[in-house]
């Protein structure tokens, strides 16, 4: 597995997303308040942009007629079909024992430890933390 500096962490504010493209492999990058997660940017039901879908909440029903919301914006709905996924875990809601949507592992390195992974000819210096994504 090798590791990639991708952006500066405060280009993805909380709530947000950014695609990368690493190694080839289109990447999908969430903020969920203050934690990165990645996600490959395609839904493995039939191939659409995950990264381009909705990000909403859970819905359930512990009984009829009650419904409760939770766990806002956690939840990725695919654009192509409304394929649901949890963003922390590429889980999905439609077919959970059988499909996943490929998860990245993502993780903030302080701008010092994230120099040492780029290869740099020229003395440079690191002011703020950055998104590294391990591929």
């Amino acid at each position: 597995m090798s590791r990639h500096v991708v952006a500066a962490a405060s280009e993805i504010p909380p709530g947000g997303r950014k695609l990368f493209t690493i190694k080839g492999r289109p990447i999908a990058v969430f903020n969920l308040g203050g934690e990165y997660f990645g996600l490959l940017n395609r839904c493995p039901h039939q191939g659409g942009s995950l990264c381009e879908g909705v990000q909403t909440g859970l819905l359930t029903s512990p009984s009829p007629g009650e419904y409760v919301s939770s766990r806002g914006g956690e939840i990725l709905r695919c654009p192509w079909h409304g394929w649901e996924f949890d963003i922390r875990t590429g889980q999905s809601y439609c077919e959970p024992d059988r499909i996943r949507a490929r998860q990245y592992p993502v993780e903030v390195a302080a701008g010092v430890e994230a120099a040492l992974l780029v290869a740099e000819t020229i003395p440079v210096s690191v002011e703020q933390s950055y998104i590294v994504v391990d591929v």
